[in-house]
């Protein structure tokens, strides 16, 4: 393939919209919170963030929604190969990252010995973490995919979303989308009913429900940036992320969830993407420099987080289960083990995962000289 095509699509990237990049860090840092309220209050009835598994959902509508934006104008001239190594750029490092830390974490864990339990088959738990190979083999702890590092579930179907939109999604037209994005969330309902909620996709014994939550999501995503429903207001990012900290903070009710939580994602949070798509920035008194730069930030550190908060709190299940702390005690643990793994994935992105990546584009764009 001629230089003149990868290279631009590695060194230029269209604009972000900046508001989508705050919500995306909000829901990862609702998600780290929710994973530490699981072990801490593991009846959600009574959590104050027992939705924040639909954060999954939302990233999922996302994804669709600047795939769609940043690949369907140039695929055919950039092609299913250059597209899955630009994906494994931005994504890989921090899969591999996440699983190293899972490793060192599980064990090296101060109040836990059941890596000794696991230890022949820890090689296996490794590159099954690395290749996102799923491996469900410590049902102690709720016989997740990737133990060492769970929300690598999610990873695995965004690859597979991925792939799916590189070999087909991209060329298919708009009636198409549309009649798939139907059947897709007629499945939702389904999966809503049959499991009671939508919290599904991380085990050995729901795996499948993943697959259904990323397929309509993603398709979800793909149709708003399609149909071009952005809703235009002056609506700023606090505004919108607090419409989006609601839905997490919805209380938990099994009688409920099979209908509210389907009509949530299949309603609420394209509704949500399209309005952070064409929120406005008011430009009076240095507001839209802070909030640019509050977006940014969010955005930057919402993937690292992601990646990389699970396995310290394995380590917090293991003080709890050994220690047996009040709930203050908890509550402390919560909230300065958040701000501590908001600082740790900053520092990841910057010293580990950006270096990394610059340098894989840069070998790509280097294979490619020699090819052209």
């Amino acid at each position: 393939m001629n230089m003149q095509i990868i290279a631009p699509d590695l060194a230029i990237t269209k604009p972000h919209f900046k508001v989508l990049d705050g919500l995306r860090g909000l829901a990862a840092l609702a998600v780290v919170i929710f994973h530490f309220m699981e072990i801490a209050v593991p009846d959600y009835n009574d959590s104050f963030i027992a939705h924040a598994y639909l954060a999954v959902d939302f990233f999922f509508c996302l994804s669709g929604f600047v795939i769609a934006y940043a690949y369907d104008h140039k695929m055919l001239k950039l092609g299913f190969k250059n597209f899955m190594k630009l994906r494994l750029i931005r994504l890989h490092p921090l899969v591999i990252i996440g699983s190293l830390i899972g490793l060192l974490v599980f064990v090296f864990d101060p109040f836990s010995q059941l890596y000794q339990k696991y230890i022949g088959q820890l090689p296996a738990m490794f590159l099954g973490s690395c290749f996102m190979i799923p491996y469900p083999v410590v049902p102690e702890r709720y016989f997740n995919l990737f133990h060492l590092n769970p929300p690598t579930w999610s990873l695995f179907w965004e690859y597979i979303a991925n792939i799916f939109y590189g070999l087909l999604l991209f060329k298919i037209s708009n009636k198409i989308l549309w009649i798939l994005t139907v059947i897709a969330a007629a499945a939702l309902v389904f999966e809503a009913q049959r499991s009671g909620y939508l919290g599904v996709g991380w085990g050995g014994d729901n795996v499948s429900g993943g697959g259904i939550r990323v397929f309509f999501s993603f398709l979800a995503g793909m149709l708003v940036y399609r149909s071009k429903w952005v809703i235009h207001s002056r609506m700023n990012f606090m505004g919108i992320g607090i419409l989006l900290l609601a839905v997490f903070m919805i209380p938990f009710s099994k009688s409920l969830n099979p209908f509210m939580e389907p009509a949530i994602v299949i309603f609420y949070f394209p509704f949500l993407v399209a309005l952070g798509a064409g929120a406005g920035v008011k430009r009076r008194a240095g507001a839209a420099t802070l909030q640019d730069r509050i977006c940014k930030f969010s955005g930057d550190i919402s993937y690292p987080l992601y990646m990389v908060h699970y396995p310290f709190i394995w380590m917090f299940m293991s003080y709890v289960e050994a220690k047996k702390p009040a709930m203050n005690e908890m509550m402390l643990i919560t909230t300065v083990g958040t701000l501590v793994l908001v600082v740790f994935s900053y520092a990841i992105l910057v010293f580990v995962d950006e270096p990394i990546r610059q340098r894989l584009k840069y070998i790509l764009i280097k294979g490619e000289k020699k090819n052209s």
